[in-house]
């Protein structure tokens, strides 16, 4: 299987039309990946192939309001639930009765709340960058120029974003992501200051990945991403509160780059290398890569695809979706 080989399709989802990439035939399953932010479909291009190679049916969306997506009609009013029901209904259309679900970043809490509330239709979890956890983290101990801090102050992110074209703006938050500290400006910068110009892209990042992100985010802008998950990241929370004890029983395994700034919010690293995170994910297997960013699929393909790989051939699927 090549990156070449991979379908495009817009489907028709709760009003609006989610573009969806695939790749593969399903022989052992189908595997569904979520985006997280500043990505879209295409941050899951080597993990799609893998899969599809492997007798999996790879399915990689662009979440509503990002990418090739529709723009909900009023973004201001996002909720969490929605991309839930976007899910169950990308598996309905495609007639997949139950699938594993890859995601990272905010995505990752998408397919949590999907395994809570219809843990019938997850054969399985692998998520990035974000450990399941029923409290928000607690934001309000980080210094006052953190990016989320800042980013949650209605219009100063896209007042930051609209000094530089779009390429620029991504590329930005591609750089400050990959970072190991948190991304924290003083009071009178704003978080793109916090990257020189002249600082290269990753190694693992080209020119031509850097194209793909900005022609996508030319045409979906910031408005939505801004919305989810920075601005309505507590109500996140809300999905599942009706849920007395809500846990991930299907079996999860989770990724962390030991150079995730991730890892440097209040408590995270204790939480997940203490065992406490068991405590809401019982059947959970948490792998540690030394060098590994915030972005680890797209930094060390390889190695990422062999543990994904290796965790769905033990992970029974329903294999004629």
């Amino acid at each position: 299987m090549e990156q070449e080989e991979i379908q495009h399709s817009h489907l028709h989802i709760n009003g609006l039309g989610l573009h969806v990439a695939q790749l593969g035939k399903a022989e052992k399953g189908t595997v569904v990946f979520l985006h997280g932010f500043p990505e879209i479909w295409y941050s899951w291009r080597h993990q799609m192939v893998a899969v599809a190679g492997a007798g999996y049916r790879a399915v990689a969306p662009d979440c509503r309001g990002y990418g090739l997506s529709d723009q909900p009609p009023e973004p201001e009013n996002a909720n969490w639930h929605d991309l839930v029901a976007d899910l169950v209904g990308i598996l309905d259309v495609l007639s997949v009765t139950k699938a594993f679900v890859v995601a990272k970043d905010f995505g990752a809490m998408v397919a949590y709340h999907m395994a809570v509330l219809h843990p019938e239709r997850v054969s399985g979890l692998v998520t990035m960058g974000i450990p399941y956890f029923n409290d928000p983290a607690p934001i309000e101990l980080l210094p006052p120029g953190f990016y989320i801090v800042r980013w949650q102050q209605p219009g100063r992110a896209e007042a930051d974003f609209s000094r530089f074209d779009i390429k620029t703006a991504v590329r930005n938050i591609y750089i400050l992501f990959c970072r190991s500290e948190l991304q924290v400006a003083a009071e009178d910068q704003e978080i793109m200051d916090l990257v020189d110009p002249s600082t290269p892209l990753p190694s693992w990042f080209s020119e031509d990945d850097l194209a793909a992100y900005a022609a996508l985010y030319e045409k979906s802008g910031f408005r939505f991403p801004m919305q989810i998950p920075y601005m309505k990241s507590k109500e996140a929370f809300d999905v599942t509160s009706s849920i007395t004890d809500p846990k991930i029983e299907v079996p999860t395994l989770l990724i962390m780059g030991e150079k995730d700034y991730f890892l440097k919010f209040p408590f995270m690293e204790d939480y997940i290398r203490s065992g406490k995170v068991m405590e809401y994910v019982p059947d959970l297997e948490t792998i540690f890569l030394s060098e590994g960013c915030h972005f680890v699929q797209e930094q060390l393909p390889e190695q990422v695809n062999q543990i994904l790989i290796t965790f769905l051939s033990k992970v029974p699927s329903c294999a004629s979706n």
